[in-house]
């Protein structure tokens, strides 16, 4: 079991300990639930990183892939490891059927909110350094 695997299953055994016992191979569950969120933390991390930016010093780039990598986990964990649906709040009702948190290969809500904050901060990064009265 990855350390993911491990934070779930103490979370999950602490909030909710009869759902837990109801699984058939706690064992085999949380180490594919770890899988599953180190997936996820990767492919956020390195869409939250971006290229690197030209000139970018070594402790810059070591800055920005940390903060993307802690990030990422943020998000990862609050979508798959935490038993209630950041979006609405909600507890998952059942934390075998993970379909209703997403398609990981699709775009979450958060994906796109991201999406769009990273594509406003070009936009307005590109305005600003086109603008000849700055």
């Amino acid at each position: 079991m990855n350390r993911y695997a491990q934070m779930a299953q103490k979370h999950w055994q602490q909030a909710a300990p009869d759902r837990v016992a109801a699984l058939e191979d706690p064992t085999e569950f949380f180490s594919t639930l770890g899988e599953q969120v180190e997936t996820r933390i990767q492919q956020l991390q390195d869409h939250l990183a971006g290229p690197d930016p030209a000139g970018e010093e070594y402790l810059a780039k070591v800055g920005r892939l940390n903060m993307a990598r802690l990030q990422a986990e943020e998000v990862a964990l609050a979508e798959l490891v935490w038993l209630t649906d950041p979006a609405t709040g909600s507890t998952v009702e059942d934390p075998e059927d993970l379909d209703e948190l997403g398609d990981p290969d699709e775009p979450s809500e958060m994906d796109r909110f991201l999406w769009r904050i990273h594509s406003d901060n070009g936009t307005a990064e590109d305005e600003t350094a086109n603008d000849p009265g700055r």
